[in-house]
């Protein structure tokens, strides 16, 4: 590896320093920070490992809870990622039926909370056809942008920002983009 005989101005990647290297390939401004870099990436190996170690350890315990049909509040938590506090909330309130076999032994049925928690209501959408027919406009019926802002006397780049704020259709055909006249007349007769 060569050395420069220029100092190369670097940022040291584990302080944040800023140092003159004297390779190319320098990243740490002294020993220091790179064992202390080394140490870090280390224990970042290790706990990704142990993270990995615990998921496949719990898949076996996530099947073997998705097949009961009663399950603990703890087993809940894991499988559905809710709080303690959601779920005793929820019992209290009636929500999910629960049997209390003694002290920290409540089970809570499994289907009841799937129901709860997995079933998501989307919101009601416009029906295609009202914006497919606003999309159907003819080349006669339209403005291409340049004739707009030649009527109008603005440049090209206000008339892309009207159209894209105010969510007027627009058409490409070719290297040409037209726009609705009617749109566009009612748009810019306000201004």
């Amino acid at each position: 590896m060569g050395y420069s005989q220029l100092k190369i101005p670097k940022i040291c990647e584990h302080c944040g320093k800023p140092f003159e290297a004297k390779t190319v390939t320098t990243r740490f401004c002294s020993d220091t920070c790179n064992n202390a870099s080394l140490r870090l990436r280390k224990k970042q190996t290790l706990e990704e490992e142990r993270k990995q170690k615990v998921l496949q350890e719990s898949k076996a315990i996530i099947a073997e809870i998705q097949t009961r049909p009663y399950i603990s509040i703890a087993e809940a938590v894991v499988l559905f990622g809710i709080s303690k506090n959601t779920i005793h909330r929820l019992i209290r309130a009636g929500k999910i039926p629960a049997v209390n076999l003694g002290e920290r032994l409540t089970r809570i049925s499994r289907t009841h909370i799937e129901a709860m928690f997995t079933a998501v209501a989307l919101p009601e959408q416009k029906p295609q056809e009202q914006q497919a027919v606003k999309l159907q406009y003819e080349p006669s019926e339209c403005y291409t942008i340049g004739e707009v802002s030649e009527k109008y006397g603005i440049s090209l780049s206000t008339v892309s920002n009207l159209i894209r704020r105010n969510s007027i259709p627009k058409r490409e055909v070719g290297k040409f983009v037209y726009v609705p006249k009617e749109m566009i007349d009612k748009l810019l007769a306000r201004k």
